[in-house]
C-alpha cells in the first residue's frame, strides 16, 4: 500500500473549499453542522424547532453547487489532488463501526460516508472518533466522486490519484474485522 499521508496543503485546501461552499448558506446551516458534530450521540436536538439534520439536508444541493463554482478553473493537477483527499477521507471512515450506525448496502454506505465528508472536517473527525455521531440514513452520493467528476468533465476520464487505495465500501482492511 502506498503512503497513507496526504500532503498537508492538499488536505487543508480540500477542507477550506468545503467550508467555503457551506459559508454562503447562512448561520442556521452553519450552526446545524456544528450541532451535529458536537451533539450527544442519539440525541434528538433541535435548532429553532427544526432538527439540525433537516437544515443541513435541505442545503446540500446548494452546497454542491457552491463547491462546483469554487472548483471552476482548477487545473487537472489540483482536481486530482482534491480527489485524492476525498478518496482518503472516504477510505479512512470505511469501517465496520461506522457502517453499524449508518447501515446501507455497499453503495449506500459509500453515500453515507460521502455525507460525512461533505459535512466538513469537524463532522468527519467527530464520526471518526465516535461513529455513534454519524447520522443514520444521511447520504451525499455526489461528494464521493465530486472532484473526479469535475476532472472528467474538463479533461476526460477519471484522474489517477496514485494512492493505491479505494473509496469503495469494505475496501479498508484496517476498518473491517477479518
Amino acid at each position: 500500500m502506498k503512503d497513507r499521508q496526504l500532503p498537508a496543503g492538499d488536505e487543508q485546501r480540500f477542507w477550506d473549499l468545503v467550508e467555503a461552499a457551506w459559508a454562503p448558506l447562512g448561520a442556521d446551516v452553519g450552526q446545524a453542522r456544528r450541532a451535529l458534530a458536537h451533539r450527544t450521540p442519539d440525541a434528538d436536538e433541535e435548532l429553532h424547532g427544526v432538527p439540525p439534520f433537516s437544515l443541513v439536508e435541505a442545503a446540500l444541493e446548494d452546497f454542491l453547487g457552491n463547491l462546483a463554482s469554487l472548483g471552476e478553473g482548477l487545473s487537472a493537477e489540483e482536481l486530482t489532488a482534491l480527489d485524492r483527499v476525498a478518496e482518503r477521507k472516504l477510505h479512512d471512515i470505511d469501517r465496520a463501526d461506522v457502517h453499524a450506525v449508518t447501515d446501507g448496502s455497499d453503495d449506500g454506505f459509500l453515500y453515507a460516508r460521502g455525507f460525512i465528508v461533505a459535512m466538513g472536517r469537524d463532522f468527519h473527525a467527530a464520526v471518526a472518533a465516535d461513529p455513534r455521531k454519524a447520522v443514520p440514513d444521511a447520504e451525499c452520493e455526489e461528494m464521493c466522486y465530486f472532484f473526479a467528476h469535475l476532472y472528467e468533465e474538463r479533461y476526460g476520464g477519471f484522474p489517477d490519484t496514485g494512492s493505491g487505495i479505494s473509496r469503495e465500501s469494505c475496501s479498508n482492511p484496517d476498518g473491517w474485522p477479518r
